[in-house]
């Protein structure tokens, strides 16, 4: 492993995904103005995710419903005005 090239500054931080509620506790050099209370009593920063392992259908084996009909007809609305 090339030497000088990682971050030095890691600490403990809580990324929530935001889409469940899960939260977790990890090390990260991400930076956050928002700090939350874990569970041992200590205050951590605080990261809000979209999506995690914990929600993401490839590890929850659920599938999410997408607005397909509503994602074609935009496509046909845009390039109507090209086909004419």
């Amino acid at each position: 492993m090339k030497k000088g090239i990682h971050p030095d500054s890691y600490r403990l931080v809580v990324f929530k995904d935001m889409s469940n509620g899960h939260s977790f506790l990890s090390r990260s050099t991400a930076v956050s103005k928002e700090t939350v209370k874990w569970e041992d009593g200590n205050e951590y920063p605080l990261i809000k995710l979209e999506i995690s392992s914990t929600s993401h259908p490839f590890f929850t084996g659920k599938n999410m419903l997408v607005d397909t009909a509503g994602r074609i007809d935009k496509f046909k609305k845009k390039y109507a005005k090209k086909a004419e």
